[in-house]
């Protein structure tokens, strides 16, 4: 079983995000379980989305502790209590200008970094950077598959499908780049 977290605060897409996934994976056949968390309904606060994907009945209903891999949108979360369940081999995916060397104080973790921001800006999307993330950490899991992907993101996305879909594949491309020949966790 493939246990994810995402983390971000909120109005930056994380909650979405979780749903777009999990629904990239239901897609694919996967069996998904996925529920979110957030402190005050308001913008800034943080919020956390959580997804389980097997290729069997997922008949746990407990808290995600050790995820497998984590998505976080915003660089200033990741402290001791995002990082508390995570282990070496938790693949930890940081939207971030910033290199994985400069993350490395945090501890021994598999931390990779991609500016979601600027591919946002590059494709015309403001500073909504979900599609690029999503994008980024699909090449990093191996899983779901970047068409299946990029095609839930279009559909999900409730304005500029393409931006979005164009977003999600750069993301992907730069991820692809800096990892080459690493294999994703869930492929």
């Amino acid at each position: 079983m493939l246990q994810i977290m995402i983390q971000g605060r909120g109005g930056q897409g994380a909650q979405m995000a979780g749903q777009i996934l999990a629904t990239a994976f239901f897609h694919e056949g996967k069996y998904v379980q996925a529920y979110a968390t957030y402190g005050g309904a308001r913008r800034g606060t943080a919020v956390s989305s959580f997804i389980r994907v097997d290729d069997k009945p997922i008949r746990l209903r407990c808290d995600i502790e050790i995820p497998d891999a984590i998505l976080c949108f915003d660089s200033s979360l990741l402290g001791e209590n995002l990082l508390k369940g995570a282990t070496e081999n938790t693949l930890i995916l940081v939207n971030s200008s910033k290199s994985p060397e400069e993350f490395k104080s945090l501890g021994n973790y598999r931390i990779n970094t991609i500016d979601g921001k600027a591919i946002a800006h590059n494709q015309g999307l403001g500073r909504i950077v979900n599609s690029a993330l999503l994008g980024a950490f699909t090449c990093l899991l191996g899983a779901p598959s970047i068409e299946n992907m990029q095609k839930v993101v279009a559909e999900m996305s409730p304005v500029k499908k393409e931006q979005n879909s164009n977003a999600c594949q750069e993301g992907y491309d730069v991820i692809k780049k800096d990892t080459e020949g690493q294999e994703g966790i869930a492929g």
